[in-house]
């Protein structure tokens, strides 16, 4: 796989200036890492979440924020570069002009379809899931959020849909 080369100015200078969420990700099936541009509108405000399974390390890019999490706030400004462990609860908010940061984290396996995993299914013979997940699946980069309440992905940013199960 050829690695990917992006000047990250030229990324965002290229997005429509309303544009959020993932402007730019890693690309490739055979990769071992993942990484995502973000952009949040200014002053915007995530939902604090708990990432249980990946460390991720933020650098910010362009503009001001805050990194919420152990109780305590840690102002973001370009250049900052912040590891945030797994397991620990966080979130970001944007300032005055708005904020963009790179993601970097071990890549996720993608679903597959195949034989059920033992401690997988001795949940499912008691219930598993609700029956639809969709409302909590994001349509940009394809991560089930694990707080069914989410409103934000937790891996790029996104909105996530809000689909009502009509009866």
């Amino acid at each position: 796989m050829p690695a990917d080369r992006v000047t990250l100015a030229d990324v965002l200078d290229g997005a429509a200036p309303d544009a959020t969420g993932a402007l730019w990700r890693l690309r490739g099936a055979a990769r071992q890492l993942d990484a995502n541009l973000i952009r949040l509108r200014p002053d915007a405000h995530g939902d604090a979440y708990v990432e249980s399974d990946l460390d991720v390390l933020l650098v910010v890019v362009e503009g001001s924020g805050t990194l919420h999490r152990a109780g305590a706030d840690e102002e973001l400004a370009p250049g900052v570069l912040v590891f945030v462990p797994r397991g620990e609860r966080r979130s970001v908010s944007a300032g005055a002009a708005g904020l963009a940061y790179l993601t970097c984290h071990r890549r996720r396996p993608g679903m597959t379809i195949g034989r059920t995993p033992a401690a997988v299914a001795a949940v499912a013979v008691e219930g598993g899931e609700a029956p639809c997940l969709l409302p909590r699946v994001c349509a940009e980069c394809g991560r089930v959020a694990d707080d069914s309440s989410a409103r934000y992905c937790g891996r790029c940013g996104e909105r996530l849909p809000r689909t009502e199960i009509q009866p």
